[in-house]
């Protein structure tokens, strides 16, 4: 039980998939729900400030080195647009922009993502790591509530 847990936060740790591919493998796996939860929220977590904190100068450093600049640049260019796009949306709602960027489960706009969004517009670390924890929570609650069934069931019943 204890590597499927380990699987669990190593998995949230994983850019792109997180804690959004994480509880549904808990789930496949017959874990219980909130200690899945919990335990995917703190692995989900656990890079975000070092993202904020050191990602943006080791993209800036490696966007012309021969092997890895492509891919370097990449990164930049899309967690610029992505924060540019949440930015002009936004405006001085940033904050709840961000929470709400992190916390809607799709490809592309986890905490990865919206930290180094963050991180490349210049929002103070605090804030940063703040909306990126809501984000997370709700992400983890939409994904667990998915998992559950019950988002299917009241699927069911509205349409």
């Amino acid at each position: 039980m204890l590597q499927k847990y380990i699987m669990v936060f190593l998995i949230s740790m994983v850019p792109l998939i997180e804690l959004r591919g994480a509880i549904p493998y808990s789930a496949v796996m017959g874990l219980p729900l909130l200690q899945s939860y919990l335990i995917a929220i703190i692995g989900n977590m656990l890079p975000v400030p070092i993202i904020f904190l050191f990602a943006r100068k080791v993209l800036e450093w490696g966007g012309d080195k021969p092997i890895i600049g492509g891919f370097f640049t990449w990164c930049l260019k899309k967690g610029k647009h992505g924060g540019e796009k949440l930015q002009a949306k936004a405006g001085r709602g940033l904050f709840i922009a961000l929470l709400l960027f992190v916390g809607i489960p799709l490809p592309g706009t986890g905490a990865w993502t919206g930290t180094l969004a963050a991180s490349l517009l210049d929002i103070d670390f605090k804030s940063s790591v703040l909306a990126v924890m809501g984000g997370v929570l709700l992400a983890g609650l939409i994904m667990g509530l998915a998992s559950a069934g019950i988002l299917g069931a009241l699927q069911s019943v509205i349409f």
